[in-house]
């Protein structure tokens, strides 16, 4: 076995297992003693945190999600830095880390979305990439109020990025998994924007 060959299973197991560490779950499990999953959209992620349960617990979801991001990418980077492909690593682990989010095997697969993983990622990865993502979610979510459309647009724009800023085919490439994954984990929202009865962002619950 050759070291780039092990430190991408290290990369991809470590950062899987930490995505898998949710924030959402862990902060209404602990705070509300109740599974966001069982509320609102059943998915566990920020947004339906937010609506479900309000800001109480809310610097825990964000804590956690963004805390398991940045350690992978910082993995990532470091281990395949050491080989000549830090770009390349923190890609990596960021998918890695996307896909425990989104299929987290502490809570039988059944995740969250990964758009503020995938939104931490980007900014780990490059701050020109993380600018330009941040910035179409927040135009589009202000202007359209659809926080899965902002997130869909928003992770589109990760690949295209990472094209633009002279990254590898290679990191490109993994990008747009990593866009893939949230459009994928966001097909009902796609179904319901669709269909005209997809919820408009609120200021969430009321505590």
């Amino acid at each position: 076995m050759t070291k780039l060959t092990l430190f991408l299973i290290i990369i991809a197991v470590a950062s899987y297992l930490m995505g898998g560490l949710n924030g959402a779950i862990i902060s209404s499990k602990t705070i509300h003693q109740k599974d966001v999953r069982n509320y609102g959209s059943g998915n566990a992620g920020l947004t339906n945190f937010n609506r479900t349960f309000g800001t109480k617990g809310i610097l825990i979801v964000l804590g956690v999600d963004i805390l398991k991001t940045v350690l992978s990418t910082l993995l990532g980077g470091w281990l395949l830095g050491s080989l000549g492909y830090p770009a390349l690593g923190r890609v990596f682990a960021a998918f890695c880390a996307m896909m425990g989010h989104v299929y987290p095997v502490y809570y039988k697969f059944k995740g969250g979305k990964a758009v503020l993983c995938g939104g931490t990622a980007a900014w780990m990865i490059d701050w020109r990439v993380g600018l330009i993502c941040c910035t179409v979610f927040a135009v589009v979510v202000v202007f359209t109020r659809y926080v899965s459309l902002g997130s869909m647009l928003a992770s589109v724009c990760l690949p295209l990025t990472l094209l633009a800023f002279g990254f590898t085919g290679l990191e490109c490439g993994i990008g747009l998994f990593c866009a893939l994954l949230i459009i994928f984990a966001h097909r009902e929202n796609l179904r319901r924007l669709i269909h005209g009865t997809e919820p408009k962002l609120s200021g969430g619950k009321k505590q």
